[in-house]
């Protein structure tokens, strides 16, 4: 478990490069063929990672960044293209995270644009004031096989003392506990 301020301000801070998101089901994206305006398409990648691609059937995209599809589809229509050139644009796209603990509604949080972990608890209904332990907020991350946890203190954020936005990407979990109480 990663505790340290300065571990929680890196990852914070860690901004995720365009060319590490990867496309998904639910992600609609424009397929654009400068030149060769006919071809151009806009769909949603369906749930098996795949999208139906004129002239070339199916593809597989999920998995994939926008640039590794231009090229794949580059190779792909070579045949037909004046310029070998081709742009894949995400218009939109869609991720979960997962909020759970002393919170109102504990579940998941379906995400738009990218949230940070203050925001996720507001949309799952804020902090249960009475049982949440708000300056040890958990996020647990999985990445490829590891898995890493970060500890915030979201009490020194609400009480204005501290900006601590740490961003959440795709199925990250938030964990509220619950603070002891001595009856």
């Amino acid at each position: 478990m990663i505790n340290s301020e300065s571990a929680v301000a890196a990852a914070a801070e860690t901004k995720v490069p365009a060319e590490a998101f990867t496309l998904q089901g639910g992600d609609v994206v424009r397929i654009g063929f400068p030149g060769t305006p006919a071809l151009e398409t806009t769909q949603a990648v369906r749930g098996d990672g795949r999208m139906n691609l004129p002239m070339v059937g199916e593809v597989q995209v999920a998995g994939k960044t926008p640039s590794a599809l231009e090229k794949e589809l580059v190779a792909l229509y070579a045949p037909q293209l004046v310029s070998k050139e081709v742009t894949v644009t995400v218009v939109s796209s869609s991720y979960a995270v997962f909020v759970s603990g002393a919170v109102l509604r504990p579940g998941k949080v379906l995400a738009t644009h990218p949230i940070t972990a203050l925001e996720a608890i507001m949309e799952a209904g804020g902090f249960d004031v009475a049982k949440a332990k708000m300056t040890a907020v958990v996020v647990v991350r999985q990445e490829g096989e590891k898995t890493q946890s970060f500890t915030l203190n979201l009490k020194l954020v609400l009480d204005g003392r501290k900006d601590e936005s740490f961003m959440l990407r795709r199925s990250d979990i938030v964990y509220v506990p619950e603070k002891f109480n001595w009856f």
